[in-house]
């Protein structure tokens, strides 16, 4: 299938200085764009979230970077409310 589409002068300009720095073609920028989303929208389709299945899957590529303990004092409660408290 073939497209025809008008771009303004400056969103041309990005494309192709985006092409150019991963060294294609603008046609063959712009048709991995609308691939990748054509793609994206199958996913969303589908009710899945990209390519995770569930959320130990998402956070794999991280897992292990923190200790359980640095993990606890990350997200503790602070039980300290800051400011002084008269309760009188």
């Amino acid at each position: 299938m073939t497209i025809t589409i008008v771009l303004q002068p400056e969103i041309e300009r990005d494309l192709q200085a985006q092409a150019q720095a991963k060294g294609v073609s603008l046609a063959d920028y712009v048709q991995d764009i609308v691939m990748r989303e054509a793609r994206a929208s199958e996913g969303a389709d589908n009710g899945s979230c990209g390519e995770a299945k569930n959320l130990f899957e998402l956070f794999a590529p991280v897992r292990g970077l923190l200790t359980d303990e640095e993990i606890d004092t990350l997200f503790a409660r602070n039980h300290s409310p800051g400011r002084p408290v008269d309760l009188s």
